[in-house]
């Protein structure tokens, strides 16, 4: 693994890490301030800009937000931009998958897109499509 794909799981775990502390200062810390930003959080249509997306985790972490957990993160760097795909578990083994974008920013990653979504296989269950 390259030291940039570990930078990007690092500010990954930096995410889930603000979202379990119901930090909102380091939430908005790790968000771009120069990139467009946008979430779709699982349920909720499509918020666009950072004004919207930061209101959107203000009202999360201020709530009764599930606690979860990620697990799976494989980061994928093409030069100035990063994703990282990963699993989200929910209490009560709920699962979801999620795709966070990041951007490189004055030196550091900094997340501009979170989705998040149902899982609805079990754990080893081959995706539709997918050869057995």
């Amino acid at each position: 693994m390259s030291s940039q794909e570990l930078d990007v799981l690092e500010a990954n775990s930096a995410f889930y890490a603000a979202f379990a502390a119901r930090d909102l200062d380091a939430m908005e810390a790790l968000w771009a301030r120069e990139a467009p930003v946008a979430c779709v959080h699982p349920g909720w249509d499509a918020l666009r800009g950072r004004e919207e997306v930061m209101a959107s985790w203000r009202a999360i972490l201020s709530g009764n937000a599930p606690r979860l957990a990620c697990s799976a993160a494989s980061a994928h760097v093409a030069g100035e931009v990063a994703f990282v795909i990963c699993h989200e578990r929910l209490p009560g083994g709920q699962r979801l998958v999620a795709t966070n974008v990041f951007v490189r920013e004055r030196g550091a990653w900094r997340m501009c897109h979170h989705q998040a979504g149902p899982l609805n296989q079990e754990e080893g269950e081959a995706p539709p499509g997918a050869e057995a």
